[in-house]
């Protein structure tokens, strides 16, 4: 049986106030991540300075990203089942909270004051936190050279969002560009 015109109009308006509604939603749950995530900064690891900068982002690589690697080939090569393709990392947080690597965790052992959990997925063989991209401005590439660490806001799921780049006395550069 088809539905009248008047039908398919309601359905039409009911499916695009739901859409609408789940948009919102996302986008109110990211802004109170961001306003009410617990500070972390992660050290960038080194790149290939030719393409650190392409257009008006930033290409990142983390070296915590480097430390789950490695400790998840470790786990590899010691057998048994295989590993999943997210998880989560204990990072110890130092005096201006800073991350340095702990262990891999699957949420059996409780935590340190100073220790936090962020959650990674690996895709496509790199260990990825919230991006692996900062995007700015064009023509403020120079601003960011200096940059030594990403700033991120973790939620109580250990969900990172970056938030700006910082040199290595962890002075803000800028903030992502939205």
């Amino acid at each position: 049986m088809m539905l009248s015109t008047k039908g398919s109009r309601v359905v039409v308006v009911a499916a695009t106030l739901l859409v609408l509604a789940l948009v919102n939603w996302a986008i109110w749950a990211k802004e109170r991540h961001l306003a009410e995530g617990e500070v972390v900064y992660l050290a960038l690891a080194p790149v290939d300075p030719r393409s650190l900068m392409q257009g008006d982002y930033m290409a990142l690589h983390f070296e915590l990203a480097n430390r789950i690697r490695e400790a998840r080939g470790a786990q590899r090569s010691q057998g048994g089942e295989p590993l999943a393709a997210n998880g989560h990392v204990v990072v110890q947080l130092d005096a201006q909270r800073v991350a340095d690597f702990q262990r891999l965790d699957a949420g059996e052992q409780a935590l340190e004051d100073d220790e936090m959990r962020l959650r990674y997925r690996v895709r496509n063989g790199r260990v990825r936190f919230a991006t692996d991209a900062f995007f700015f401005q064009e023509g403020h590439a120079e601003r960011f050279e200096l940059a030594r660490y990403g700033q991120f806001r973790v939620n109580h799921r250990g969900e990172a969002l970056l938030v700006s780049l910082h040199d290595a006395e962890l002075e803000r550069l800028g903030e992502m560009a939205r």
